[in-house]
């Protein structure tokens, strides 16, 4: 077994000599949304300047080529089952484009990567950016009765990955730790730090709203729990305007939410942009004053990092996020915002009046947190660590 964790300032830039200049990596996901940050920006937009060709294939219904990588669509399947059944004709779609390694991105893809792997005898590699056993019991879409036979389903597909692939690829440390004493692929950890050609120095601005939130908007992921919060601090005579950026888990979710927004009476303050193209994030994240974070303590979140709370950083904005145990480490390394207790609508609005009551305090913990992306987390010192992984896989007979 060789697992690779390293922290950022552990991995300088490789040399000429450790680039692949032919070698071609096929990104395999099933999700609509797979142009996102990870996939292309964190991991395939940067390996190009290393030699790398990267391309993706997944239901993203563009073809051609966007910051050089390639895009091969895929029909769309909106019915989750559908994916799976479709496996056959993805796996033809994907051996089609003779990549020298295969990234597969989703679970449920796993038996296309086990074929590959097994049949075709092809390098693959398995990345699981979220923990996805965990991730099921918080399915609403699922019925409560399957979620457990799931959950074991995804845990022992993922198991015989760890055994007969070439590598895996998590996000967190706490993803990779349930991982890493399985099979003899190779391990890394992935951090999904920001990449600051996406996230540049913040530019000076008007600031439409006071608070942002950016991610899934469900009771989970805590928005009933912001929602409180405001509707506190609109009683004690503070108004807060509030930008939601993110998605829902069903159409009747969303609905839900609008009807609670109007049942608070927050209605005239609160925008929701929904999903927003990753390179456009920033861009959207500088019209607030303030990110907040505020995950409920369910087992997901208290495994998982909120990437969130690095592109806040990476925007100068102070963090009020939930004090959950994957965020602690990185909160550590400077001033730049407050954590609270989970559930705690009081104390969350109480962190918020305060940032907004001490603009000068509240630019100087943005600026740290720009600090902290800037010279320690972000994907330029993470790319190398997946140079280096490629190389050791590619290489290996």
């Amino acid at each position: 077994m060789a697992v690779t964790a390293f922290l950022p300032e552990d991995a300088p830039a490789p040399s000429a000599s450790e680039t692949f200049p032919t070698a071609s990596i096929c990104h395999c996901s099933a999700l609509l949304r797979a142009l996102g940050g990870r996939v292309v920006f964190m991991q395939s937009v940067p390996l190009v300047k290393y030699g790398f060709r990267p391309l993706l294939v997944a239901p993203h219904g563009r073809e051609g080529e966007m910051s050089r990588v390639r895009l091969i669509p895929t029909p769309p399947r909106s019915n989750r089952a559908l994916r799976i059944l479709s496996a056959p004709f993805l796996l033809s779609r994907v051996l089609r484009q003779e990549a020298d390694l295969y990234q597969i991105h989703d679970p449920e893809l796993l038996p296309v990567g086990l074929l590959l792997k097994l049949v075709f005898r092809k390098k693959v590699v398995y990345d699981s950016c979220e923990d996805y056993p965990l991730m099921i019991l918080t399915r609403t879409w699922i019925p409560q009765c399957l979620r457990m036979l799931l959950r074991r389903w995804v845990c022992v597909l993922e198991q015989l990955a760890t055994r007969c692939l070439d590598g895996v690829v998590t996000a967190d440390s706490a993803t990779l730790r349930r991982l890493a004493k399985t099979g003899q692929s190779k391990k890394l950890v992935f951090y999904n730090f920001p990449n600051l050609e996406c996230f540049p120095e913040p530019a000076r601005g008007p600031k439409p709203f006071d608070v942002v939130y950016r991610g899934g908007l469900s009771e989970r992921a805590g928005t009933e729990v912001l929602l409180g919060a405001l509707r506190l601090l609109a009683d004690q005579g503070r108004t807060v305007r509030l930008l939601l950026i993110g998605y829902f888990d069903n159409p009747r979710a969303e609905a839900l939410l609008r009807h609670r927004i109007q049942n608070l009476g927050l209605e005239s303050t609160i925008e929701l942009r929904g999903w927003v193209e990753h390179q456009e994030m920033a861009k959207i994240l500088q019209l607030a004053q303030i990110g907040v974070c505020p995950l409920r303590p369910i087992p997901k979140f208290l495994h998982n990092i909120p990437v969130k709370v690095w592109e806040y950083w990476a925007c100068g904005l102070p963090v009020v996020a939930s004090d959950l145990p994957p965020i602690r480490p990185f909160f550590s390394q400077g001033k730049c915002g407050f954590r609270v207790k989970p559930d705690d609508p009081v104390a969350l609005a109480a962190a918020i009046r305060w940032l907004l009551e001490h603009p000068a305090e509240a630019a100087q913990m943005g600026a740290a947190g720009r600090r902290i992306v800037t010279e320690r987390l972000n994907n330029g010192r993470e790319i190398p660590k997946l140079v280096r992984f490629y190389r050791r896989i590619l290489e290996q007979p």
